[in-house]
């Protein structure tokens, strides 16, 4: 049999994805179980510590499967380049993800289970305390059916977001490096710390990275390709009361804790997290405490509409004020905006929306573009001059427990980052939309 007989080509691609499955699972378990999780009360970046043994071992990596220009500053993000193997000039695109882990839910000791084969029934993450994984509840399950998931054991989160993405990103790497047939240009590489508490690109130096546009690897399901996210504020409510004997309090006590109560009730019950949906904006309290003479809550307010959160804030303004007049100028309101909406900078470069959506298609992937109910590093960063979208990096469930990510899609989001890398590096007319869309870039 030759070495381009049919039944040789089909078995030697059939290693081939063997090898490259494992590769993926290998490099992704090792990350998993290293602990990053962030820190909201930290004022240091990275927030903890333990980011940066990920960091460093990281930068090992990179060294070791050949990419060049490696740094790691001293807020420990991380970069690196592929070189360019053609002689055409073309523009520099990155990919980027983040490696700390949400601070919702314990990611120390993540032992992660592999389910190869999946049957489409209940997985049982966790006999002894009965915590079950059921496609009945996580209806998205089902889309898995025969393939192969790895799974928390029901006491800690996965942390798939992201060290998906930064498993397929450097898999990817790997992958070009190891085919030098696929042409390509210049690719810069990035990985954040604290994105999962809001800052991950607030250090990022843009300059220094020097992509004409990049993507995050930081999406859910296999497809998702997003241009669109919230504009998002942090609200704090603070309470101050005077605590008076319940006996002789006529007139005479505030209570903060009721103030709090009223001020919660005036927001719209319909327009929160469990009851919203696609563009629909809301308010989200996270933190409440209280007693008589001190209450004080936190919140974040989310819409896609610039307009909308503008009125949103607004409506939060008007509440403090009219139960002040009430009540004697007891209550204070801090608002601060978080990030907004990249679209209104991805739209005047659409064409880069459109490399992926073209990748993900030459791949075999359906592109699910929809707006994300969420933020990501490629807002902040689409606003300081690197225009962001993001992609799926394949995980489910994140932040907790039920956490899992499809082998499979992890495979195809390597395969679209080499895809993008190819179409750009053979197929992208650099003078004509560079020149057509400078000012914009």
């Amino acid at each position: 049999m030759t070495d381009k007989h049919p039944y040789y080509l089909r078995f030697r691609t059939f290693i081939s994805n063997l090898n490259y499955m494992i590769q993926i699972i290998e490099r992704f378990l090792k990350y998993v179980q290293i602990d990053t999780q962030s820190d909201p009360k930290s004022k240091t970046t990275p927030s903890t510590e333990k980011q940066w043994l990920f960091a460093e071992e990281l930068v090992e990596e990179l060294k070791e499967i050949g990419l060049e220009e490696i740094t790691i500053d001293d807020n420990a993000y991380v970069m690196a380049t592929l070189p360019s193997n053609i002689e055409e000039e073309v523009p520099i695109i990155g990919f980027i993800s983040h490696f700390d882990t949400s601070p919702d839910f314990t990611g120390t000791d993540v032992n992660p289970q592999i389910i190869e084969n999946y049957d489409g029934k209940d997985i049982v993450l966790n006999a002894l305390d009965n915590i079950v994984l059921s496609p009945d509840y996580f209806e998205d399950l089902r889309q898995y059916i025969g393939q192969t998931l790895i799974t928390t054991d029901g006491t800690t989160l996965l942390g798939a977001d992201d060290k998906a993405g930064i498993t397929e990103i450097v898999t990817a790497m790997e992958y070009l490096i190891d085919h030098p047939e696929i042409k390509h240009g210049k690719i810069r590489i990035g990985f954040t710390p604290d994105e999962e508490i809001g800052r991950g690109a607030h250090l990022f130096d843009v300059d220094k990275f020097g992509a004409d546009w990049a993507y995050t690897l930081d999406g859910s399901q296999i497809g998702e390709l997003e241009y669109e996210n919230f504009n998002a504020a942090s609200a704090k409510v603070t309470i101050s009361g005077k605590s008076v004997h319940p006996g002789y309090a006529k007139n005479k006590m505030v209570n903060a804790i009721s103030i709090a109560t009223s001020f919660l009730e005036i927001l719209p019950p319909e327009e929160t997290p469990q009851r919203t949906s696609g563009r629909e904006g809301f308010f989200h309290v996270h933190h409440l405490k209280g007693e008589i003479e001190h209450a004080e809550f936190e919140l974040i307010v989310r819409d896609h509409d610039q307009e909308l959160f503008e009125k949103r804030k607004e409506l939060l303004q008007d509440i403090t004020a009219n139960l002040n007049r009430i009540h004697g100028d007891c209550i204070s309101l801090e608002i601060k905006d978080q990030y907004y909406n990249m679209r209104e900078k991805v739209e005047p470069v659409m064409y880069i929306v459109d490399f992926a959506k073209a990748a993900m298609e030459a791949v075999g992937v359906t592109p699910i573009i929809k707006p994300i109910r969420g933020g990501t590093d490629g807002s902040q960063l689409s606003y300081m001059g690197l225009p962001c979208p993001n992609i799926f990096a394949g995980g489910h469930n994140f932040h907790g427990k039920y956490e899992y990510v499809p082998v499979e899609s992890m495979q195809k989001a390597v395969e679209v980052i080499v895809k993008i890398c190819e179409i750009v590096g053979e197929k992208f007319d650099g003078a004509d939309i560079m020149e057509e869309n400078n000012d914009d870039l």
